[in-house]
């Protein structure tokens, strides 16, 4: 009882204090919106890389994932249609011409679910092709990140034209 009676501290004094003049560090390192954003692209980002290691595509793995509303709606990787063997190229070491892109793959699995991807945000490793940038125009996806060029740009061209948000994140392992 003696300590709480030696301490004579009002309350008003301590809302009077600039909270700011004792903890300068955290308001330095807030995050502001673009970097929340920035960080959360890089973490999709990487979670798409990691998903493209479920391709048997021996030439080149890509992943892909749809974000709408921070929830991974649905996900893809570039391979063979459902039912065939799981060989990405033939014997010339050439990409076989049914091999599906990570981003059909993605689009086309919400086309069998209840979901929707209209405003959507799509992750992808690689650029998106010239046939992968209509689908994304067709299924309402307004944002594309990728981390990747693609070898041909004209897919990046047309998202563009339609007014869709590309976005280029160089990732770090």
């Amino acid at each position: 009882m003696g300590r709480k009676d030696n301490l004579k501290f009002d309350y008003r004094q301590l809302i009077s204090i600039n909270i700011y003049n004792f903890v300068p560090e955290i308001f330095h390192t807030m995050e502001t919106s673009e970097n929340k954003q920035f960080n959360l692209d890089r973490r999709y980002l990487r979670m798409a890389r990691i998903w493209a290691e479920n391709s048997y595509c021996q030439r080149r793995q890509v992943g892909a994932l749809v974000v709408k509303d921070k929830m991974i709606i649905s996900d893809g990787y570039n391979g063979t249609p459902s039912g065939f063997e799981n060989i990405c190229e033939d014997e010339n070491d050439a990409t076989k011409p049914y091999v599906l892109h990570a981003e059909a793959n993605a689009i086309t699995k919400i086309a069998c679910s209840n979901n929707n991807s209209r405003g959507a945000t799509l992750y992808v490793t690689a650029s998106p092709c010239i046939e992968c940038a209509k689908l994304i125009i067709q299924a309402g996806i307004k944002r594309v990140v990728y981390s990747q060029q693609y070898r041909l740009d004209d897919g990046v061209k047309l998202l563009e034209k339609a007014n869709i948000e590309m976005v280029y994140v160089e990732t770090i392992d």
